[in-house]
């Protein structure tokens, strides 16, 4: 259940005390099956798994949330073949081509039959908040999927008023400045990926893997005016990650020194393995995102 991938936001303290009613209102907008005439379905679930009542855990100044869903599996081969064969019948039986209203028509009879027989996808969608600094953290690198989780939690508070990650100075010039060969901010040394952008629109794109980002060549392309967009970077020789200008978090990696605490001692259940993990998760990115929001100078959500 480590994270790979962080889309931030904050929230205010005033809503620690919505969240001493969480359980009771999550109870109300649990995940569903999704039915024979829908699409999707989407509600929260246990983060200990099947079977499991518990519809959030804290461990300390940390909670965990999962949002579970289901979708269709509805291949647009599919519709569009069956679609295609009632066409054609209509051709060859009335000798007429249906306009777009009919096919319109048709093509929604298609999709109310089809759907019944639809497999449903299921999906697990995480999240922490760190309830001491006011962070909302999705185990997500797409905005969207995010931005769902976060409405998912408001409408069962009622109110969740959470903000996507806002820097005051521009993180792309910071990334920039890095490569250029400024000093990195203490604990932090530069990695060996990047993704260079021109950027005018439709500007040339330069994407780096397993390359020394301090080296000439790198710097050759800072001169001609590309900035960063993405580095990767390595904290306190504990956690190594790809960081954005968006401010999201990609390829997030837990490194030897934080998971020996991991190796030590047994768990005799998936629920107490769950519980360390999320417990040494937490711990260490509450570290990370109290740094990061000093070197990034990220907006605080007023109360």
């Amino acid at each position: 259940m480590l994270f790979r991938n962080l889309t931030l936001f904050r929230f205010p303290s005033s809503v620690l005390a919505d969240l001493e009613a969480l359980e009771e209102r999550l109870a109300e907008h649990v995940l569903h099956p999704v039915g024979a005439m829908e699409l999707s379905s989407r509600g929260f679930v246990s983060p200990f798994g099947r079977g499991e009542s518990e519809l959030s855990h804290r461990v300390g100044d940390a909670l965990l949330l999962t949002l579970g869903g289901e979708d269709k599996i509805l291949p647009g081969a599919v519709v569009n073949a069956v679609l295609a064969d009632k066409l054609d019948r209509i051709r060859e039986e009335e000798g007429r081509t249906p306009g777009g209203r009919e096919r319109k028509r048709i093509k929604d009879e298609v999709l109310t039959d089809l759907l019944p027989r639809a497999f449903a996808r299921p999906s697990r969608l995480q999240a922490f908040l760190d309830l001491k600094l006011g962070w909302c953290v999705v185990d997500t690198s797409s905005r969207k999927s995010a931005e769902n989780f976060v409405s998912a939690v408001r409408e069962a508070l009622g109110s969740f008023p959470a903000v996507p990650a806002n820097a005051e100075s521009s993180p792309r010039a910071l990334l920039t400045a890095w490569i250029a060969g400024e000093p990195m901010p203490d604990g932090f040394v530069l990695g060996d990926e990047c993704e260079l952008r021109d950027p005018v629109d439709a500007g040339a794109i330069i994407k780096c893997r397993r390359q020394e980002l301090e080296a000439d060549e790198i710097r050759e392309h800072l001169k001609t005016g590309k900035q960063a967009f993405q580095v990767a970077v390595t904290f306190d020789d504990r956690l190594s990650f790809v960081i954005g200008e968006d401010l999201v978090i990609r390829k997030l990696k837990f490194l030897e020194a934080a998971m020996e605490s991991l190796e030590q001692g047994e768990r005799d259940s998936q629920r107490a393995e769950i519980d360390a993990v999320f417990a040494l998760m937490s711990g260490e990115l509450h570290v990370l995102l109290q740094r990061l929001g000093e070197i990034f100078s990220l907006s605080q959500v007023e109360a």
